[in-house]
């Protein structure tokens, strides 16, 4: 009686577990996010629908070597798979432009070590992201404009009142008032019509060393050896994309000293990285840390990744955003070399 009561309890829970595991499947299966699940002999050990439809036309991927999977994918997405943490970047699939996030990490299961990457299209979030952000451009204008405007129409009828009772003496604080807001409501917009009127750039040839010095004398860092052969771009426009980016990662928390300049030449590219040991970046602030306007900060503007990204890509080239094993973030500026 007891043997057959025991029976009846342990297949009663094996089928709860198949019916959990093939629950678990089925949400696994329709997600939308890619799910690829590689061994420790860097084989497919499990992949989702969603990854079949992106990575090999529909086909299963199971049993494949991930690198074969990873050869016909496009060059932006084999670049971050070889990377460690998390990252942003656009590929070009099925003729059009899309944009992914990429997050990967590595366990270990039953003793077998596996990593599992997730793939997501950000391409209908980032086109809602774009809407919200010119909304957010529109009320910051908006109230930058009637902070600035309310005040001169105050000071303007004061002025008129003065000048009507002929007390002349007050007259100069009222103009400087008046400079005063028109100086800032000058610098505020000039800001933004700088990121929209960013002029071609003229890459011209530049030594590491006088660059990285003159850089160093307007914001601290550290840097690695510098690369013997010079660098090729616009020297005034990546010295201040590499200072926007330099400021951004001593706001992030980061201790002083670890705030890192690293300049590597890599083929035919030039990689400036800048890295931090601050508390880095979600997942939904990396998909939107790009966009202009967009900042987590209460005083930022959102121009200053945007404007490394618009500079870079004026280049030819793409910038990278990435948490760091440990904690912090990696920005780095891929730019192409000299022709």
């Amino acid at each position: 009686m007891a043997h057959n009561d025991l029976a009846a309890a342990l297949r009663t829970q094996r089928a709860h577990l198949v019916q959990r595991e093939l629950l678990l499947d089925t949400v696994m299966q329709n997600s939308p996010v890619a799910l690829v699940l590689v061994d420790g002999q860097d084989r497919v050990a499990y992949a989702n629908l969603a990854s079949r439809q992106v990575l090999c036309a529909g086909r299963s991927l199971n049993g494949l070597l991930f690198a074969d999977v990873m050869a016909g994918a496009p060059a932006a997405m084999r670049t971050a798979a070889g990377q460690q943490g998390d990252s942003l970047f656009s590929a070009d699939v099925d003729g059009v432009e899309e944009s992914f996030h990429l997050s990967q990490r590595s366990f270990v299961l039953q003793g077998r070590p596996y990593r599992l990457y997730l793939l997501k299209r950000l391409t209908r979030e980032l086109s809602r992201q774009e809407v919200s952000t010119w909304k957010k451009l529109i009320r910051v204008l908006s109230h930058e404009l009637n902070n600035s405007l309310g005040p001169l129409s105050s000071m303007a009828h004061s002025g008129t009142e003065i000048a009507r009772r002929k007390d002349y003496a007050a007259l100069p604080a009222v103009f400087s008032a008046i400079a005063e807001r028109a100086e800032h409501l000058h610098h505020f917009v000039g800001s933004y019509a700088t990121f929209a009127r960013l002029p071609a750039p003229r890459p011209e040839l530049v030594e590491w060393q006088g660059f990285v010095a003159d850089l160093g004398r307007q914001v601290s860092f550290t840097s690695s050896v510098l690369p013997s052969q010079p660098g090729w771009f616009d020297r005034v426009q990546v010295e201040q994309a590499l200072i926007n980016l330099l400021k951004n990662a001593h706001e992030s928390g980061s201790a002083p000293g670890a705030v890192e300049l690293d300049i590597a030449h890599l083929g035919n590219a030039q990689h400036l990285a800048v890295r931090d040991r601050g508390s880095g970046m979600t997942p939904a602030v990396l998909a939107q840390a790009l966009l202009p306007f967009y900042s987590t900060k209460r005083s930022g503007t959102g121009l200053g990744l945007a404007l490394a990204r618009e500079i870079a890509e004026a280049h030819g080239g793409r910038v990278h955003l990435a948490n760091r094993d440990g904690g912090g973030l990696e920005v780095t500026l891929e730019l192409p070399g000299a022709p």
